[in-house]
């Protein structure tokens, strides 16, 4: 059981394959985190408070 291993989820990560042990991620799973992601991001912005003008020299 180690990376030489095809059925095991090191082997796999070793060999780049996916199967039962190692799945790929599936379009329903990446397109909730897209949906999420953007989600959050329309979020309204913090409101800042408005700076202070600053005092001219005379």
């Amino acid at each position: 059981m180690g990376k030489g291993d095809k059925k095991s989820r090191k082997g796999k990560i070793a060999m780049g394959s996916h199967g039962v042990t190692r799945p790929k991620k599936s379009v329903k799973k990446a397109a909730a985190k897209k949906a999420g992601v953007a989600s959050k991001a329309a979020a309204p912005a913090k409101k800042v408070a408005p700076k202070k003008a600053a005092k001219k020299a005379e």
